[in-house]
């Protein structure tokens, strides 16, 4: 039921008797002294202030259950933001947390739609920019209609983690990573890379030769090997052809590092 609001100043026009007959309806017991219109006055005034803070209370509870109501459908509803790892320059790959949604790689064979959208090693989209590959993989994740990526059924080295290794080699010596191999001072040297069998690398002056090693910082070294000169014949040549890189010892590959370091000093 509700009742009328009364203002002090309307409530001071009333007699006692209309007063009590408030308070009865408000179902308002005054303390102090009944006699005194004042004290039921102020037991009116006091109720209603009470009532309004209670419905105040009320409704910002309310209002915060709604709030975080929504905040949980939200997060239901909404799938986390995807996280975009840079391979090279022309393939991308995006994760959810740690799992692989999609990618994005070029085509140099086709005419005009060069980008391409790749699920599970098959093309499933194709435009003329990266943008609109990275918004189709955005759109369609988001509304569910993205074809779900077949999760490997072991932990493998995936594509970022081998290119981070490389990088992070090639930075020490000042190597620049190039899309047909790894350079220095304008000088390609061969490249790097790890396949099922390993890690491996190859010669600039015989690409079609992987040579085997143990790592990306074996590889990389032995890259810097063959950017050392001495008298016209490289370090790799001079020490290297007669025995394969496995087979050295690591003393061996310490002094040849360290005579490395003095040649390009």
């Amino acid at each position: 039921m509700t009742y009328p609001t009364y203002t002090q100043q309307a409530l001071s026009r009333y007699n006692l008797p209309r007063l009590k007959r408030i308070a009865t309806e408000l179902d308002v017991t005054p303390t102090g002294d009944k006699r005194a219109s004042e004290t039921w006055l102020e037991a009116i005034i006091n109720h209603q202030s009470a009532q309004v803070q209670k419905v105040a209370n009320e409704q910002i509870t309310d209002q915060a259950e709604l709030d975080h109501f929504i905040a949980d459908q939200a997060r239901v509803v909404a799938p986390e933001p995807l996280r975009i790892v840079e391979i090279s320059f022309d393939h991308h790959e995006y994760y959810a947390n740690d799992k692989l949604v999609a990618s994005i790689s070029h085509d140099d064979n086709h005419l005009t739609q060069r980008w391409i959208v790749m699920v599970n090693y098959k093309e499933i989209f194709r435009a003329n920019t990266p943008m609109c590959c990275h918004r189709f993989i955005c759109t369609h994740y988001k509304d569910g209609s993205l074809p779900v990526q077949e999760q490997l059924a072991k932990p493998c080295t995936t594509g970022n983690e081998i290119m981070a290794q490389i990088f992070n080699e090639c930075e020490k010596y000042g190597f620049e990573i190039l899309d047909d191999g790894i350079y220095q001072n304008d000088v390609k040297l061969g490249e790097v890379g790890q396949t099922d069998a390993g890690w491996w690398f190859t010669r600039a002056a015989d690409e079609t030769q992987r040579i085997p090693c143990d790592s990306a910082m074996s590889a990389v070294q032995s890259l810097l090997m063959l950017g050392v000169s001495t008298d016209g014949k490289s370090i790799f040549d001079e020490y290297f052809l007669d025995q394969p890189l496995e087979q050295l010892t690591g003393d061996k590959l310490q002094r040849l590092l360290e005579r490395a370091e003095l040649v390009t000093a």
